[in-house]
């Protein structure tokens, strides 16, 4: 990894530490003298970016060898990232996580679980346009969220959880999903507020934002044999069957209708029931961005309560399959059913 080192507030001393992690994605883009779009020399983010100077910074950028559209984002990406925000956790103030839109939401709700008990703010943010555009998003994306990961209160990170900043509000990580492709509020978080807003002055719903409990622990062992089933009408019975017949599959994050429900023909459920009891665990989700599962509301969801399907309650898409990645290769049987019935880092309602 390239790294590099920036103080903002030359000659006088700067007032907070924060690392850039830069993977790649849109907002690193730049256009080189032959007008092709080539990865930003962020030596020059001063040149670009000159508010910058107004925040009094000590940054320290490092940057991905090989920027990586988010798209073939990996689970070691996931690792490395963690890793290094574990091992400057202490000296720096805050870090600033630059990632394409399109997984944005799977990495930092990951993030979120792996880095338990974080006391520094972790701020995903990126560009639907890229840097070197004139009406680019990246430019306030960046500056805010700078300010938000330096930001302090009685000497202590305002917001020291997983968040992503996009068009001028700041959400929970795991609560988020990314909603639009064309414009510039690409994100939403239908079943939580947003942790911040960002208008004249930044204004922080205090009330929102996690408490840090315990010390910081990084989980970097994930699992990966987990498949995402999402139901429609008439889907096929052989389909359902095949799916949760892959070899070495651990979990299922089935998306079902409305508050939970899902067809109630016997082969279906016969399917999930051989399923489940063979070991693999079903995580029910809803399909829609805002409201909850709530099983056995109604008659459509009651058997799947009864042949042990877990609810995710209003937990996104993201959230239960990055909480699961986490979870898996520390808990089986009854404990990891617990552990996903409860918020681990504010991604449910309790």
């Amino acid at each position: 990894m390239k790294r590099i080192n920036i103080n903002t507030a030359k000659p006088a001393k700067p007032q907070s530490k924060v690392m850039i992690i830069y993977t790649g994605g849109t907002f690193g883009m730049a256009h080189d003298a032959a007008g092709v779009l080539v990865p930003f020399d962020f030596s020059l983010i001063l040149e670009h970016l000159p508010a910058l100077r107004n925040l009094a910074l000590d940054l320290t950028v490092i940057s991905f060898d090989q920027p990586i559209d988010s798209s073939n984002i990996k689970l070691i990406h996931w690792q490395q990232i963690a890793q290094l925000i574990y091992d400057h956790h202490h000296e720096q103030d805050g870090f600033v996580v630059l990632h394409g839109t399109d997984t944005m939401s799977y990495t930092a709700s990951a993030l979120s679980f792996m880095l338990q008990g974080l006391k520094k703010p972790v701020v995903f943010t990126g560009a639907q346009l890229p840097i070197s555009e004139l009406r680019s998003d990246a430019r306030e994306n960046l500056i805010t969220s700078l300010e938000i990961a330096a930001a302090k209160k009685n000497g202590k990170a305002i917001v020291p959880e997983v968040c992503i900043y996009f068009g001028d509000e700041l959400l929970r990580a795991n609560r988020s999903k990314k909603a639009e492709s064309m414009h510039f509020d690409a994100f939403q978080s239908d079943n939580y507020p947003p942790l911040a807003k960002a208008g004249v002055k930044i204004e922080y719903n205090e009330a929102a934002i996690l408490t840090p409990k315990d010390e910081l622990k990084l989980t970097d062992k994930l699992e990966n044999a987990i498949v995402i089933l999402k139901l429609f009408p008439g889907i096929p019975d052989e389909a359902v069957k095949a799916m949760t017949s892959i070899n070495g599959l651990k979990a299922i994050v089935m998306e079902t209708f409305g508050s939970g429900n899902a067809p109630t023909t016997p082969a279906f459920l016969q399917i999930l029931k051989e399923a489940i009891n063979r070991g693999i665990i079903i995580l029910n989700v809803s399909q829609c961005s805002g409201g909850m599962v709530m099983q056995g509301r109604y008659e459509t969801s009651k058997d799947l309560l009864q042949i042990g399907v877990i609810s995710g309650s209003d937990m996104t898409t993201e959230a239960v399959l990055t909480k699961l990645m986490v979870l898996l290769p520390q808990f089986s049987g009854a404990e990891i059913k617990e552990q996903l019935s409860r918020p681990l880092a504010g991604e449910m309602t309790e």
